[in-house]
């Protein structure tokens, strides 16, 4: 007999998913697009174009999940919140991260963590460029944006990974649970302590536009919201740095044209993000019965709407499981849609492509991957590499 599409959605388990999600959401795509996979508890929401429908509708399709694990462990963010609510908390953030912000205040400080990174391993000739380069680069940028001066990159780094893993603990693990909590109580001290050090101080941070804001944010919307920025803030650049730097090393012909026209960097931080999407699957809810990819969904029925599986949607991009700087033709959705696109997407896309990858491909001469270790990678809600070992000739 053959196996209906919903006996497969039954036989997909969380390390599945984990190991390698992208065979599954191909079948997905294919059979059954939006589909009831227990194993997540909520439907997968896997083609582009319902991707894209969904999002334009947040009214049907709303952000404010009930039992959200973002909820539990970060509080009510903005990215829990649908209209005038969300508007507000974003409106509050948002100057630190404009364009020209960005660009005027911290390129800079961005240029100097990286050079300062690349001068301590630099003598070595070898490194793990996740652990020694695109995950210190991303904390130390994220610390130094967000307003939190006297926090350590490296406890700024655990508190991302135990809060991202309670985000995407859908196998209900009790230490994972613990993890996360405890990370959540040290952000909200390291908060207080910012805000009484920014209240009499305002710089560019995100905490002083919050805390000086037309229309001020409460002290615990800043602390929920700032839960918020170190896990995207600091995954998602650390986690393109590394995509985009193992696609070059294993990729020549593709590195050659970017460091023949630096302007390409661009281009590779796009397709990184497409490749693969560092925030692979986001949670909605129906706010009605409504009918989406063939699946008639009930009232309050839990999504995940996965952008790892429309970013590689054969319908929309050719050759999709292909890293490839010169695609042409539709943009990718790694960064969201809608109302609640991503904030700092301006910010990531400074530091990745003017910044860190730039300055590291010129610094590090010979740079190429290690021939005794793989890259390897790991995850689905939130995916990337796990390591990145490389040499170079010093």
């Amino acid at each position: 007999m053959a196996q209906t599409t919903e006996d497969y959605a039954g036989t997909i388990r969380l390390q599945d998913l984990w190991d390698d999600p992208y065979p599954i959401y191909r079948k997905l795509r294919a059979t059954h697009p939006v589909a009831w996979v227990p194993a997540t508890n909520r439907y997968l929401v896997t083609r582009y174009q319902d991707i894209v429908h969904l999002e334009r509708h947040p009214e049907i399709f709303s952000a404010a999940e009930q039992d959200s694990l973002m909820i539990r462990v970060m509080g009510h963010t903005m990215l829990r919140k649908d209209g005038a609510a969300h508007l507000r908390e974003r409106k509050a953030a948002e100057p630190s991260l404009r364009p020209r912000t960005i660009k005027e205040h911290w390129a800079p400080v961005f240029q100097k963590i990286a050079d300062e990174l690349i001068d301590g391993f630099y003598e070595r000739g070898e490194a793990d460029l996740f652990a020694d380069y695109a995950g210190p680069m991303a904390a130390r940028s994220l610390a130094a944006v967000l307003g939190l001066h006297d926090v350590d990159p490296q406890d700024l780094q655990t508190w991302s990974q135990s809060m991202m893993d309670g985000n995407g603990n859908y196998g209900d693990v009790p230490a994972v649970w613990q993890r996360a909590e405890a990370a959540a109580r040290a952000v909200d001290q390291a908060v207080d302590a910012a805000i009484a050090r920014l209240r009499s101080a305002p710089d560019h941070s995100v905490i002083s536009s919050m805390l000086h804001a037309d229309d001020p944010l409460t002290p615990q919307e800043m602390r929920d919201n700032t839960k918020m920025f170190i896990g995207g803030g600091l995954n998602e650049p650390r986690d393109v740095t590394a995509v985009a730097l193992h696609a070059l090393l294993a990729h020549p012909e593709q590195r050659a044209l970017v460091e023949t026209d630096p302007a390409r960097f661009k281009d590779v931080v796009e397709e990184s993000v497409r490749w693969v999407a560092p925030i692979g699957m986001y949670p909605r809810q129906t706010t009605r019965a409504v009918e989406l990819g063939g699946t008639l969904l009930p009232a309050g029925a839990r999504l995940g709407v996965v952008l790892g599986s429309a970013n590689r949607d054969e319908t929309v991009f050719e050759n999709p499981d292909a890293f490839d700087i010169t695609r042409q033709g539709r943009v990718h959705v790694g960064f969201g849609g809608g109302p609640h696109f991503c904030l700092g997407s301006w910010a990531a896309r400074a530091q990745v492509g003017q910044i860190s990858l730039p300055t590291l491909l010129r610094r590090l001469p010979g740079l190429r991957l290690s021939a005794s270790e793989p890259v390897r990678y790991g995850g689905w809600v939130f995916r990337g590499p796990l390591n990145l070992p490389v040499r170079w000739e010093p």
